[in-house]
């Protein structure tokens, strides 16, 4: 083959090459894929006309382009300069996790044009917004001893001015807080007064619960001591009741011996001698009474009773 028959043939060759390369790319740009965890808004000469969700989709080749926009958690951080209620400056950071609700994604392309642009217009102006006004609600040592109020605030402020958007808010978190330093020095000295105060007050309750204690166990001492001489006093009162009791009884026994012996002797005058003669110790008297006069009472009655 001559090289004019050879030049001839790659003109020939050169348009179908081309022609075939040409619509294996407007094969394979026909179909598209979109991945987990976002959508895709198809666009038609440059308008948006649906949004498609995750997998393999077709499209007309030239006319249709795909902007895909992610559905999942966002993360934005904000840094700001704000005032406390006292008017301190503060520099603080500021986050916030954000998601495109899924079946209005097409809405929030549409009217803000995707993801940063809604960020930037949108989501960012509002939550420094939030932040700010929070702040100025409370004082520096409550912001930073309360730092959860603080967080729920600006949540509460932020998502109440977005209800309006497609989108879903949660977990506001204050990332960074910067106090000027001669306020934190402030707090140090503070600070370290309160646990001086503190370990003093703790001090003194211990010198308290200590008095306490001895008070407490003079007193127990005393009740004792007490309890014990009020024992001793029953029990000498009871032993002097008992011992009185006896003596009341014996006296009311020999009272009656002596009643009924009183009247025995009333009705028997031989008793009266029986008594005397157990009475006698048996000595005959020293003094003599004359002759007529017996030794014995009655001696001469009881000789002639014989």
């Amino acid at each position: 083959m001559t090289n004019s028959g050879k030049t001839q043939l790659a003109a020939k060759a050169a348009p179908v090459a081309i022609g075939i390369f040409l619509a294996t790319v407007a094969i394979f740009s026909t179909f598209y894929t979109v991945d987990e965890g976002h959508v895709g808004i198809v666009k038609r000469f440059g308008e948006a006309q649906q949004q498609v969700n995750p997998g393999l989709h077709f499209k007309i080749p030239l006319a249709d382009s795909v902007q895909k926009l992610e559905i999942r958690t966002r993360k934005n951080v904000e840094t700001l300069k704000a005032a406390t209620h006292e008017q301190m400056p503060v520099d603080v950071d500021v986050s916030i996790n954000w998601t495109v609700i899924r079946s209005e994604a097409f809405d929030l392309y549409r009217n803000y044009g995707g993801l940063d642009q809604f960020e930037n217009r949108i989501l960012d102006p509002r939550l420094r917004s939030a932040a700010k006004d929070a702040i100025a609600r409370y004082k520096a040592e409550e912001i930073v001893q309360n730092r959860g109020q603080v967080i729920a605030k600006i949540e509460e402020n932020v998502i109440s001015t977005m209800s309006e958007f497609p989108v879903k808010l949660d977990s506001v978190q204050i990332e960074n807080l910067i106090l000027p330093q001669k306020y934190l020095q402030s707090i140090e000295t503070k600070q370290t007064e309160k646990n001086l105060a503190a370990a003093e007050k703790h001090r003194l309750e211990r010198q308290k619960l200590e008095a306490q204690r001895e008070v407490n166990t003079a007193e127990a001492k005393r009740d004792a001591e007490k309890a014990r001489a009020d024992g001793n006093a029953y029990a000498i009162l009871t032993e002097a009741q008992a011992e009185a009791e006896a003596i009341k009884l014996k006296g009311l026994a020999e009272a009656e011996a002596m009643h009924e012996k009183a009247q025995a002797i009333a009705k028997s005058p031989l008793l009266v001698e029986y008594v005397r003669a157990q009475n006698w110790d048996g000595k005959l008297p020293s003094t003599m009474m004359g002759s007529d006069q017996n030794v014995l009472w009655n001696l001469d009655k009881q000789s002639a009773m014989r």
